[in-house]
């Protein structure tokens, strides 16, 4: 038997309904017309009973129609969920493509706000920069004859204090560099980014040089002084990052400006110069830095003379470049020659003085050389001595001839030793002259090597609470600082409310 299908099904029922219909109403008929006769009651009963499985037919067949109306509805809702339901898809993929596209834009907007931040920063250095120009150029007036504020010496005098540069050099270098002055804002921005790396903010110190230096280059072009001004100043930035290829490229690069705007025996040249060599030798390549070191020392010699301070401190990098090739003999000669000019110029009492001589006493150790090394440091801390506590007699004796005495009477009661009358030595070491300190521990050191153990850490002591009693004032003049800034702070804010009640009782 073949399947139907729904409509037949349908169709064949109507029929059959028919049919049964018809059936029916024949029966009826026949059976009214027995009845009229009411002859055969066999025939009646048998009638009755085909009329009522008729009946019952048409009964069916009337249930099969409803259950097929009703399966046609559950079929039309069954369609219009599926329609549904393809629907909520097609609109959930429609979100679904919106949320990404809004996820897209928001990072966007995110990258965007973060680049307008760091802009809106980079304008208010800028800004600031701008706000201290005048003042810088009324100081650069009464100092016209300043030197590259972006030369830089070897480690021992990294961390000097900026201002403890050179002096004014004479009049012969000021002719020489009346040709180009270093501007007022370059000044200001160097300080600034030396401020920043100081900090270890980078990321704020390196876009700021980088913007100056695309300023400098639209309004200037590349060939100009200012600009290798600036490639100097990013060069340092990048060196302490120890990114010392990059530096190298732009040091070159500045060194081939200046050479070709300002003439090769330039200061500025020199000042490059010595940079170029200063990076070498942080890279190990001494063979590399000593002919353009001693190439910014032949320039300062004859541009400022041979006696000058920027002379003195280009031979303790030359010193500097020769000891770490073993070269010992041209080491203490540009040590000695340095010392020379430092006393004669500067005086005995020049921070520069020590720090020679504490180099020159490195030397001497090298080369097992004690005992010259031990006079150098003994000197330098007499001289410590008698700037701290006067002239020395039996009464007043420095610090490394009380740690001699101390290791004389070591097997003696420590509080019958000479000692407790000297436990403010340190005083002498000031916060700006870490000389001494080094020197303190140098010192110690030769001792520990000569097996004078107790005098090596009667120095040891000193120097270590010197370095204390120079963080504590350290720590203590920022404490006061700080306090300062804020007390004027509240006195201006007092002041502003008076102001304002005042302007408000007036009729």
């Amino acid at each position: 038997m073949t399947q139907m299908s729904q409509d037949e099904i349908i169709t064949n029922t109507k029929t059959v309904l028919q049919g049964l219909e018809a059936l029916r109403v024949e029966h009826v008929s026949i059976m009214n017309g027995i009845a009229e006769v009411q002859k055969d009651n066999e025939k009646s009963d048998m009638l009755r009973k085909n009329i009522e499985n008729i009946e019952l037919g048409l009964s069916e067949a009337q249930v099969m129609m409803a259950l097929t109306s009703h399966l046609q509805n559950i079929e039309a809702e069954k369609h219009k969920l599926k329609t549904q339901v393809r629907r909520l898809h097609q609109e959930n993929a429609w979100l679904r493509d919106e949320l990404a596209n809004t996820q897209q834009k928001f990072q966007a907007s995110e990258q965007l706000v973060a680049q307008l931040e760091e802009e809106k920063k980079h304008l208010e250095f800028m800004a600031s920069v701008k706000k201290y120009d005048e003042n810088q150029e009324q100081d650069d007036a009464c100092d016209k004859s300043r030197t590259d504020p972006v030369v830089e010496l070897f480690p021992d005098e990294e961390n000097e204090d900026r201002h403890n540069m050179s002096p004014t050099p004479p009049s012969q270098f000021a002719n020489q560099t009346s040709g180009y002055e270093i501007p007022a804002r370059l000044r200001t921005l160097h300080n600034l980014v030396i401020q920043y790396a100081s900090q270890g903010r980078y990321e704020v110190a390196v876009p700021l040089c980088k913007q100056a230096l695309e300023d400098l280059e639209r309004t200037s072009g590349h060939d100009h002084p200012d600009v290798a001004t600036m490639l100097n100043i990013l060069a340092l930035v990048y060196r302490d990052q120890n990114k010392y290829k990059e530096a190298a490229n732009l040091l070159n690069d500045a060194l081939s400006i200046r050479g070709k705007t300002l003439g090769e025996n330039h200061p500025a040249v020199a000042a490059t110069l010595n940079n170029l060599a200063v990076l070498y030798g942080k890279r190990g390549k001494y063979k590399d830095a000593e002919p353009l070191c001693k190439r910014a020392l032949e320039i300062r010699e004859k541009v400022l003379g041979k006696d000058h301070p920027d002379v003195a401190k280009q031979l303790n990098n030359l010193a500097l470049l020769c000891q770490n090739q073993g070269k010992y003999d041209e080491v203490e000669k540009y040590y000695q020659r340095a010392l020379d000019i430092y006393e004669s110029k500067l005086g005995p009492d020049d921070p520069n003085v020590a720090k020679t001589k504490n180099n020159l006493a490195g030397c001497y150790l090298k080369q097992g050389r004690y005992t010259e090394a031990e006079i150098l440091y003994k000197q330098v801390l007499t001289r410590a001595h008698e700037r701290e506590f006067g002239a020395i007699d039996s009464k007043n004796k420095p610090i490394w001839q009380v740690a001699e005495e101390r290791e004389e009477h070591k097997f003696d009661n420590r509080e019958n030793t000479p000692y407790g009358e000297y436990g403010g030595w340190h005083k002498a070491a000031k916060v700006d002259s870490p000389t001494v300190t080094t020197t303190l521990k140098n010192l110690g050191a030769l001792y520990r090597r000569q097996g004078m153990f107790e005098a090596a850490e009667t120095l040891e002591d000193c120097a270590m609470r010197s370095k204390k009693e120079a963080y504590d004032l350290a720590k203590q003049t920022k404490l006061s600082q700080l306090l300062t800034s804020n007390e004027k702070r509240r006195s201006k804010a007092i002041k502003e409310d008076l102001d304002f009640s005042e302007e408000n009782a007036k009729p």
